[in-house]
């Protein structure tokens, strides 16, 4: 008799940097926002594909300290977006305990927006079986800015060590101190780079790359990136050989 296939690896950080809403519109000849407008339904699908495939932590790179540059008008869209999409998530959260988190300069965020992710992020707090965590005005750039300036901040007031140099001190500086590191980082839109998202916590994640436009990304799509991680060997510096664990006595 056969035996049954060994279950699939899933990783249990996803990061995902969502790209290709504008060109999704521009094919399509709608403005740039409905393209926006469509990736917020994908956020919402996929925030539950990952959970249902058994990812346990879900990261989404939702606005850039970058996409400040944009034009205006559809940085104000953007913003009403990320507002609107947290306010009609809210009683969904509650209800299949997904606990929001975010990372990033969310104190600049409008204060509505940082109204409503208060709201949301403390009426989630205690739930732990599934997170998604939104990149809002983040730039991992500008995180390790910021965490060396509250490092040296530490070592100045002698809460720490200047000459303990490692990373597991200077890690719990950054805004994912508390976060593990990702497992697999996923990019739509055909597009290579990681755009200044999670540089330092990435270092030995997996990465795939995606033609997919962001608007058109499915649970078939995310099932498949999942599947390609499985295939993979992670060896974080060691041989192949030396990942093999030897037959029982």
């Amino acid at each position: 008799m056969s035996q049954a296939p060994a279950p699939i690896t899933v990783p249990h950080h996803v990061a995902i940097i969502m790209d290709g809403n504008g060109r999704w519109a521009k094919q399509r000849g709608l403005p740039r926002l409905e393209g926006h407008r469509r990736g917020v339904e994908t956020v919402r699908t996929t925030t539950f594909a990952a959970r249902d495939l058994g990812v346990k932590m879900l990261t989404l790179y939702a606005f850039s300290v970058e996409n400040w540059k944009r034009p205006q008008d559809e940085v104000g869209g953007l913003m009403s977006l990320l507002e609107y999409y947290l306010k009609k998530e809210l009683e969904t959260f509650i209800r299949d305990r997904v606990r929001l988190r975010t990372i990033g300069r969310t104190d600049e965020l409008p204060p509505g927006v940082q109204k409503v992710l208060h709201t949301t992020i403390e009426a989630t707090r205690h739930f732990d079986d599934y997170t998604l965590v939104l990149a809002l005005n983040y730039g991992s750039r500008t995180e390790v800015v910021d965490a060396a300036r509250a490092y040296a901040a530490a070592v100045a007031a002698g809460h720490e060590n200047l000459n303990d140099g490692s990373w597991a001190t200077f890690r719990r500086y950054l805004s994912t101190a508390d976060l593990p590191d990702p497992d697999l980082v996923i990019r739509t839109s055909g597009e290579t780079r990681v755009s200044n998202f999670l540089l330092l916590q990435a270092a030995y994640a997996e990465f795939a790359f995606t033609p997919v436009l962001w608007p058109d990304f499915t649970k078939a799509d995310l099932a498949a990136a999942i599947a390609d991680y499985h295939r993979r060997e992670r060896r974080f510096g060691l041989t192949s050989e030396q990942l093999v664990k030897p037959a029982a006595q």
